[in-house]
């Protein structure tokens, strides 16, 4: 099959479109013929070997953790599936032709492929997030990052459960972010001042999905560090902040497809590029700045 790999880190300039053996559904798994595969900044990060001691891939390594396709088998244990059926979900090595997914549910007959291959990582990263720290029906949770494919599904979540969120985002997202019930407002220093002004309840917790260095801001925002969690600032632990990195359970799939259905859920992309384009839609993503996800199309055998 081709498959968009890697043979060395490096910078984006390394990734290439390749021919790698097909992989085949075990238990519990399903094959797909790829649609779309999502890109992430754990992505570059693994790529550009940022992530050696958490991840041990051996070289030559296939791209990308999420994608959205056509099922072509069926392993063994898999029940409520079937050959033909379109999906989406978690694997590994999804930039390509074919990939086997570990976690994965129906594609809502509302999102395109696109916007299918895009959702998982950042649907079950947001909830898996929300889940440590526990907002709750009329309490108030600030997002800082609130644009980005993380920091959007983790507001759409909060906002159906009966969450206020304010959200940071640069000016230009801020009618993005209205559009999704959420009060924006800028990023950066002062932000605790930007927020009393917005309203005049306390927050109760907060979500930082940027790693720019706002959790001491939001330590004191919210009161506590066991108020805020990080997706992607690895100094959390020395300022006794829980990330992420915690397991849990794998149930954000079908929570996200049922909402897209009852229209409370959208998904919004950044950016497409096909699969020969990897190495941009690997710049993009480590510049920055999102609205949404950024996306590689996969082309039909």
């Amino acid at each position: 099959m081709f498959a968009l790999t890697y043979a060395q880190y490096g910078d984006p300039s390394v990734l290439e479109v390749t021919n790698a053996p097909e992989p085949h559904a075990g238990p519990g798994q399903v094959r797909i013929a790829v649609r779309a595969s999502g890109v992430n900044p754990v992505d570059w990060k693994i790529r550009a070997g940022h992530l050696q001691d958490v991840f041990d891939i051996p070289l030559p390594a296939i791209v990308g953790l999420e994608a959205a396709g056509v099922v072509d088998e069926v392993g063994e244990g898999v029940e409520g599936v079937s050959v033909g059926d379109e999906v989406f979900g978690l694997g590994s090595g999804t930039a390509a032709e074919f990939a086997v997914l570990d976690h994965f549910a129906p594609k809502p007959a509302a999102l395109n492929w696109e916007q299918a291959g895009g959702l998982p990582v950042a649907a079950e990263t947001a909830l898996r997030a929300l889940e440590i720290i526990k907002p709750s029906a009329g309490q108030t949770l600030l997002i800082d990052g609130a644009a980005g494919g993380v920091g959007s599904a983790a507001a759409q979540f909060a906002r159906a459960a009966g969450v206020t969120v304010i959200g940071t985002a640069s000016e230009s997202n801020h009618e993005y972010l209205r559009s999704l019930g959420v009060v924006p407002t800028t990023y950066g220093p002062g932000l605790a001042e930007r927020v009393a002004a917005l309203t005049p309840n306390p927050v109760d917790v907060a979500l930082d999905t940027a790693g720019k260095g706002s959790l001491r801001e939001l330590v004191q925002i919210t009161g506590s560090a066991d108020n805020v969690i990080t997706i992607a600032d690895y100094t959390a632990a020395e300022q006794g902040v829980r990330s992420t990195t915690e397991s849990g359970a794998f149930h954000a799939l079908p929570e996200a497809g049922s909402l897209v259905d009852e229209g409370k859920f959208i998904v919004r992309i950044d950016s497409l590029f096909p699969l020969s384009d990897a190495a941009k839609a690997h710049e993009r993503s480590e510049a920055g700045h999102l609205t949404g996800k950024i996306v590689l199309t996969v082309p039909e055998a």
